[in-house]
């Protein structure tokens, strides 16, 4: 490592430390319905919008009701999005005539359950396949609404723990609303015109055809990519204009744009736990989880930044240089932009993987095996090192409700937390949540590395899904597990090296997604509905602090240790197993024979 990259990662950090009480105050007054700076210019706006959909902003829902807000305005955006994308060859703003051919019925359902679960898996690539109507009015729509209802959760568990003896918890529509209205909206503008001063685009201009100095022919493609990355970082959906992503010039022109769309990343999850501190009338708890995120932060950004500046050592052996000099950055360069380097690399990488963004600047696919199993597991702790917006808030949360239990078991008493007994049914909760995804994830990688499709018919191209793959051995079933990972976690990211645009993968990864969405949030909002209709009990002596570092420490351990002896396994197979692989300086990854389809 470089004291200039581990310059530029603490620059980044303070940047994030400086904007989170600010921003979490300010969350604060929106969410409790206090007037702000910006009623006076967009009040009129949220109150325009209650009356246009008929809400009444004063009047509460219970837990189920919440629940069944939350479903209906997800379902209504699933069908949004289908339709359009199937419809796109009718609409305006399509001067590439793209069609519905260029998104098939599997490809629609994966496209359209992947943005309103904010995850933003494309199984596409965005030039060739979406028109710029479909980016407009459904991909960067969704981008707003699937950030404001991850919000909107993360605000009603807050009220769970605040509330005595109240069988509701806020208004779904009425949090949605002040969410997009008061925060994604104002920051969104002020992001898009910042990325448009950088060199971002923004235009309905069609492709541009070009000739090279060495007379080939060249496709340029145009669109209105500012818009869409300014919500595309903040709601943490990650969703490319193209399919390079962030490592494209035209979404990510130059360091200084790379860094705001870091810290757009972080902002909001970083706020929020001031706001919860601010809204549990004890901002030391706020800080106590902000501290538990930063140290799994830098945890893993350093693990990452060491291995990929390590570089390869089968390359070293070949006499090739790997240490950084005045004249090239050594290390890991493969998969990387230069523009970005490998700090900058590594530090995205770390950031899109601890939240729920899932843009990248440089190719996962391309890290050393532990340099990539860093990313991996960031998404299978439930994505709860700042996490995405509300997502890594409410994940946090249900993993302070386990932390609180096994204190609880250790010294014998009932767990508590911010005052109120966490029982049966909370730890029930919890538990479905966690297990429902494991499950999902561990199921659909098993099956996807040994099942058979038929020589002909709808599930081609004929034989094993891994025959969609172009590795085999421990890298290649890291990319089938990184691939539900990431789609269960609803992180959006992949190691490519799988043609993911078939039946299979699309369904698949589709039915993963809404998994990882919903019988997570379901189970949370029970939750917060249990813990509202409870009293608070004082503080005695006996009471175990949660806002110091003992607790931060076991809040850690407990996120830790969860993800690793569910996932350990199935990391050994792939990232672990190629490490060893690697340092061992055999060129060769078939050690096992079991399963076939894999090893081979």
């Amino acid at each position: 490592m470089t004291s200039s990259g581990i310059l530029q990662i603490l620059l980044f950090f303070a940047l994030i430390l400086v904007c989170t009480k600010p921003l979490g105050a300010f969350m604060t007054k929106v969410f409790d319905g206090e007037r702000t700076f910006l009623h006076p210019v967009l009040r009129w706006l949220e109150v325009l919008t209650y009356k246009s959909i008929g809400v009444q902003e004063q009047v509460e829902q219970r837990w189920t009701q919440y629940t069944g807000a939350l479903l209906s305005f997800s379902i209504f955006g699933f069908l949004l999005v289908y339709f359009i994308q199937r419809a796109q060859g009718f609409l305006p703003f399509n001067p590439q005539g793209f069609n519905a051919g260029n998104v098939s019925p599997d490809l629609a359902f994966n496209t359209s359950t992947s943005f309103i679960t904010n995850t933003n898996w494309q199984s596409y690539s965005g030039e060739s396949t979406i028109s710029y109507f479909v980016q407009m009015a459904a991909l960067t729509v969704q981008n707003f609404a699937s950030a404001a209802a991850g919000i909107a959760v993360a605000i009603a568990l807050i009220r769970g723990f605040v509330r005595q003896e109240k069988k509701t918890i806020g208004n779904f529509w009425v949090d949605v609303t002040r969410a997009t209205v008061y925060i994604l909206l104002p920051i969104s503008i002020v992001a898009a015109l910042l990325f448009c001063s950088m060199g971002v685009i923004q235009n309905l201009k069609p492709y541009t055809a070009l000739v090279t100095l060495e007379g080939a022919k060249q496709v340029i493609a145009q669109g209105p990519v500012a818009s869409q990355e300014a919500i595309k970082m903040l709601g943490t959906n990650g969703g490319g204009f193209f399919n390079a992503n962030s490592a494209h010039p035209f979404e990510n022109p130059t360091p200084l744009s790379n860094l705001l769309q870091m810290f757009l990343i972080f902002l909001i999850p970083a706020g929020l736990t001031y706001t919860f501190g601010r809204m549990v009338k004890d901002t030391r708890q706020g800080w106590a989880i902000f501290a538990a995120f930063s140290v799994m932060f830098f945890a893993g950004v350093i693990a990452v930044y060491h291995f990929e500046q390590g570089g390869n050592p089968i390359l070293s052996k070949l006499g090739i240089q790997s240490a950084p000099t005045a004249g090239q950055a050594g290390g890991n360069m493969e998969g990387k932009e230069v523009r970005f380097g490998i700090a900058n690399s590594a530090l995205f990488a770390t950031i899109t993987t601890d939240a729920s963004c899932g843009a990248v600047n440089a190719m996962h696919d391309s890290f050393t095996p532990i340099g990539g199993l860093v990313p991996l597991f960031n998404i299978m702790t439930g994505e709860v090192i700042f996490g995405g917006v509300g997502a890594g808030l409410y994940g946090i949360l249900l993993y302070c409700i386990l932390a609180v239990f096994i204190a609880g078991l250790m010294v014998g008493r009932t767990p508590e937390y911010l005052g109120k007994k966490i029982e049966q049914k909370e730890v029930k909760m919890a538990m479905l949540a966690i297990i429902a995804t494991a499950l999902s994830i561990l199921v659909f990688s098993a099956i996807s590395t040994v099942i058979q499709f038929p020589v002909k018919g709808y599930w081609n191209p004929p034989g094993p899904a891994i025959a969609n793959m172009n590795n085999s051995g421990p890298h290649g079933f890291g990319e089938i597990l990184y691939a539900y990972v990431s789609s269960t976690g609803n992180n959006g990211s992949a190691f490519a090296g799988i043609n993911a645009n078939t039946p299979w993968y699309n369904l698949t990864l589709g039915l993963a997604q809404l998994i990882g969405r919903f019988l997570f949030l379901i189970p949370l909002l029970a939750a917060a509905g249990s813990l509202a209709v409870k009293k608070k009990i004082p503080s005695t002596a006996g009471t175990f602090p949660t806002h110091g570092p003992l607790f931060v420490g076991l809040l850690v351990g407990t996120v830790l240790i969860v993800g690793a002896l569910t996932f350990f396994p199935a990391i050994a197979l792939g990232p672990v197993v190629e490490h060893y692989l690697m340092n061992s300086g055999k060129l060769f990854s078939t050690i096992f024979t079991l399963p076939t389809s894999i090893w081979s």
